[in-house]
């Protein structure tokens, strides 16, 4: 069976349904809290649910910025989010460099004892990174959160195996051409890894605005605190505002939707070279 020229079977609707199911089932908790975003309080968890308010609380979206200071909230968390993205593209593309193109002693020990760490959960040595930043003083600053952030062993990784897919001769024939290292990373490295640098940007970007545990353990005082961190401030010693909880959820959700959608063309184009050599 034929339909405007594509060749329909069963397996190919069958595939399809598939798809589809899968992709309204994960959309579903993003349609409810948008839904819950424009209903009052009592009316959130009502059954059967409502996705459509007959009457939408759009003053929720207005009373989110007068109950918290959630501008500041969200001007802290993209500070932090666009430093450490930056610091983390950087690191990883030059560390990365050093170990898919350059050789020196030790060169696959050590760059697998480093990413050896990325199997020891956050949880097991977060005490010491905590008293550690403490000795030094930034307790309770930004700057604790972009030291221990800039660095990320999983970055390393994903940018080194996209630079192993680039031929040694590239390299080869740019150092014949009387460029030095650094020049090859800036000039022929780094313009080549878009794919990598945006597939690396989407993880970070999301896990660097949706921490939630590094700042309530870091940042105390509430005018360094980020927007995780000031959603719960919508939950009193009584009761939990769940439209005004939802309605800053959704605006939280907006800056990581654009980031993503902004490159997923070169998201796209890393996964499926990613595994591709030569």
């Amino acid at each position: 069976m034929k339909i405007f020229g594509i060749k329909i079977t069963l397996k190919r609707v069958m595939i399809y349904a598939a798809v589809i199911g899968i992709t309204i089932l994960m959309l579903l908790p993003f349609a409810w809290m948008l839904s819950a975003s424009l209903k009052l309080n009592r009316d959130v968890f009502a059954f059967p649910i409502v996705w459509i308010p007959p009457q939408p609380q759009w003053q929720n979206y207005v009373d989110i910025w007068t109950k918290i200071p959630l501008a500041l909230f969200v001007y802290n968390t993209s500070k932090l989010t666009i430093i450490v993205t930056i610091l983390q593209l950087f690191t990883s593309s030059f560390a990365a460099y050093a170990f898919a193109k350059l050789h020196f002693p030790y060169k696959n020990f050590l760059f697998l004892g480093y990413i050896a760490t990325i199997a020891m959960p956050w949880q097991v040595y977060m005490v010491p990174q905590f008293l550690l930043m403490r000795e030094f003083g930034l307790n309770n600053t930004h700057l604790a959160l972009i030291c221990l952030q800039a660095f990320t062993a999983f970055g390393v990784f994903l940018m080194r195996q996209f630079y192993m897919s680039i031929p040694d001769e590239l390299c080869e024939a740019a150092r014949i051409d009387g460029m030095n290292e650094y020049q090859i990373w800036a000039k022929i490295m780094l313009p080549l890894s878009k794919p990598a640098l945006s597939t690396l940007t989407i993880f970070t970007f999301v896990n660097t605005w949706n921490d939630f545990l590094g700042p309530m353990i870091y940042l105390t005082r509430t005018e360094l605190k980020t927007i995780q961190i000031g959603l719960r401030m919508f939950i009193s010693q009584y009761s939990a505002e769940y439209g005004l909880i939802m309605a800053a959820s959704v605006v939280a959700l907006i800056p990581v939707l654009v980031v993503f959608l902004a490159l997923q063309r070169f998201f796209v184009e890393g996964v499926a070279s990613s595994g591709l050599k030569g």
